[in-house]
């Protein structure tokens, strides 16, 4: 059995100045987590990871069932936080998501962001980051932080143009 290493930054951004409000294109809408679209987010994260990158790195990604594990998990952690945990929906559906928590040294915490191929390069990834980075602030976080893999320079970069800053660089092991 062979190993792949995949190589991921930890990335930190400190939430002292207050960000711009994330504006979304005309038809898109947000929706706030209710317990009752644990399910949504699971199909939106499966569209969104599915057959991508990060479906090599994390397999439950890449698997329906895995994501609802995923998101069920993500919803018992006691940090779990409601308000940086959404949605971004068109009239035909949602089209991405994101999650965060407050993990046990105190930081905001994303989990996931989720953006359906075809509704890249809207902004739809910026807006969800900020959105956030905003509940994070409003229960009185000061840093947040997520976890990215390195080859995915696109988000690499987005999450440098909002500020976050690499501190640090891990190394996953997945068994091929």
């Amino acid at each position: 059995m062979a190993v792949t290493y995949y190589k991921r930054f930890r990335m930190e951004i400190e939430l002292g100045r207050r960000l711009a409000t994330p504006a979304l294109p005309t038809e898109y809408s947000w929706i706030q987590w209710r317990d009752d679209l644990v399910d949504i987010h699971a199909q939106v994260k499966y569209r969104c990871f599915h057959g991508e990158l990060d479906s090599n790195v994390f397999a439950c990604l890449g698997e329906l069932d895995g994501c609802r594990r995923l998101m069920h998990e993500i919803r018992r952690k006691p940090g779990f936080l409601p308000g940086a945990t959404w949605l971004i929906a068109t009239p035909e559906g949602c089209v991405a998501t994101i999650q965060g928590v407050v993990d046990r040294n105190g930081l905001g915490s994303i989990q996931n962001v989720g953006v359906m191929a075809p509704f890249r390069g809207q902004g739809l990834g910026r807006a969800l980051v900020i959105q956030a980075l905003q509940g994070f602030r409003e229960v009185g976080l000061m840093r947040a932080t997520l976890e990215v893999t390195a080859e995915n320079q696109g988000a690499v970069q987005l999450y440098r143009s909002i500020g976050f800053l690499k501190c640090r660089t891990l190394f996953k092991a997945v068994e091929d």
